[in-house]
């Protein structure tokens, strides 16, 4: 699709109020719009968001719309009511003779229109007073070019819900109804739809905040300027701008899983044999090096997290709580350990063909120099841990090197696979857990792709300075910076096969 210069348009931003009843999710949308999870105030409680926000959307550095966060609705059906008690009142007031007394046309200039009728609430005393909240929305809706009527599908269709629409409709302005949270149970969509029908509102777009469908962004912007004609050429280059800017993420997010793959695969503790044979030293090397492994994957974690504008331990609503403090997820537990193995094949995982002895107290490390020296030979060529001749000089100095295993690599891999698509499918009001699993649970197209990333990753193995941890002074060598972006293309080959197992991938 041609890139469209948004510089040379010289345009304002475009006005787009956000509206609807109390807790449809207006902020939670927002957020979700414009990747910033710190916008506003998200509750179970109803009547959070109690004035008008403004939140603006850069494209290409611009400032391109400019959405305001409205107060929810609280009682619609009074102050329509009241509403039109005023104006009938107006017209009571009237003496007959006066009216009698104006031709007809004097008498038609005398109707108010509808948005004539809200401002003349607006100037009243009311509007200060008991329906202040109403007044707020219906104010902003009369200074914008649009505006995103937000509507919780789960909601039964209720009177107050007529009166809501009846009243924004009244503002004369181009609305396009948001049906929000239709993956929930007792989602009434179609009682909606056939709703905002009777009302001439036919473009609907679906949209769940907790997890937006197939390109449900994009369909927003391309059905509003379908409204908003004078302002197709702002809205398509938004809708260019959102897949280039899914591209852009998703890029950088396998890369940085690359880079975990590479600092993983390059852990390395050398100790020495004394040390190694004592229970409790030995606990304590292999309790350290699964905790390097073990943080290292957490700052990935984090690092995808500010990637896709999500942040560890929000207050009102935690996104990923199975990220936020310490992982739950388990690089280490037998089982996974295994079926990552068995998905490795048989002489890929360590230690399954070359005859390497392993005390079960590794759990997921590899003891680099074996019973015999052939089996240190044999854990070399193995592993590809680097040039045979360290390996065989730590065996005559009596050393040992633990390092991760295979199908460690290939759990971590497939954990970071799986919040990579998590977050890609993930809107700011979704609240449940991501649930953890190991490689087997892997989307089967995903899962070659997998282990051959892993196999790809053996270089790191020779180069124990490659872990992050090792080169705190030291520039990164071209050689690692090269298998960096080797891998980045095996993990985005793994995600674009997952995309066909995940209907709802962007």
């Amino acid at each position: 699709m041609a890139r469209i210069d948004m510089s040379a348009t010289g345009t304002t931003p475009i006005r787009i109020a956000v509206v609807g009843h109390t807790n449809a999710g207006k902020t939670s949308l927002l957020r979700t719009l414009t990747r910033r999870i710190d916008f506003g105030e998200v509750s179970r409680q109803p009547g959070t968001t109690r004035h008008v926000e403004a939140i603006e959307l850069q494209v290409d550095g611009r400032a391109t719309v400019r959405f305001l966060d409205t107060p929810g609705l609280e009682d619609a059906v009074a102050l329509r009511e009241h509403i039109d008690a005023a104006v009938g009142a107006e017209a009571t007031a009237t003496p007959p003779s006066s009216a009698a007394a104006r031709s007809p046309s004097e008498a038609a200039g005398r109707e108010l229109t509808p948005p004539e009728r809200i401002r003349r609430f607006l100037a009243g005393p009311e509007a200060h007073g008991v329906f202040e909240q109403e007044a707020k929305v219906l104010r902003a809706l009369l200074d914008v070019d649009a505006a995103f009527l937000v509507i919780d599908a789960r909601e039964p269709v209720l009177p107050k819900f007529r009166a809501e629409i009846e009243l924004l409709a009244a503002c004369a302005r181009p609305l396009l109804p948001v049906l929000n949270f239709l993956r929930e149970a007792g989602s009434r969509e179609s009682a909606w739809k056939e709703l905002l029908s009777a009302y001439g509102l036919h473009v609907v777009v679906r949209f769940d905040a907790a997890a937006p469908f197939v390109g449900a962004e994009r369909e927003l912007y391309r059905d509003l300027s379908t409204l908003l004609r004078d302002r197709r050429t702002q809205l398509d280059r938004i809708a260019v701008f959102l897949d280039e800017e899914f591209a852009r993420r998703r890029h950088a997010a396998c890369e940085r899983i690359a880079e975990l793959m590479v600092e993983a695969a390059a852990t390395r503790r050398t100790v020495s044999r004394v040390e190694f044979d004592i229970d409790s030293s030995r606990a304590r090397l292999v309790a350290a090096l699964q905790k390097s492994v073990v943080d290292q994957a957490q700052r990935c974690a984090s690092d995808l997290l500010a990637l896709y504008g999500f942040r560890e331990n929000d207050a009102d609503e935690s996104p990923l709580p199975l990220v936020a403090g310490r992982w739950t997820m388990d690089f280490f537990h037998p089982e996974a350990l295994m079926n990552a193995g068995l998905l490795l094949g048989k002489g890929v995982a360590v230690g399954a063909a070359v005859g390497v002895v392993a005390d079960l107290a590794l759990a997921g490390l590899s003891l680099g120099a074996g019973a015999a020296l052939g089996g240190a030979i044999g854990g070399a060529l193995s592993q590809g841990f680097g040039p045979l001749g360290r390996k065989l000089v730590n065996r005559l100095r009596d050393l040992h090197e633990l390092t991760v295993e295979d199908s460690v690599l290939l759990v971590v891999a497939a954990w970071q696979l799986k919040l990579l698509r998590a977050l890609e499918l993930r809107g700011h009001a979704a609240v449940e857990r991501i649930a953890a699993e190991d490689a087997a649970q892997a989307p089967e197209a995903a899962r070659r792709p997998l282990a051959e990333l892993v196999r790809a990753a053996q270089p790191a193995r020779g180069h124990p300075d490659w872990e992050n941890a090792a080169r705190a002074r030291w520039r990164e060598a071209p050689q690692r910076r090269d298998l960096v972006l080797r891998l980045a293309q095996r993990v985005a080959a793994a995600v674009e096969a997952s995309d066909g197992e995940h209907p709802a991938a962007a």
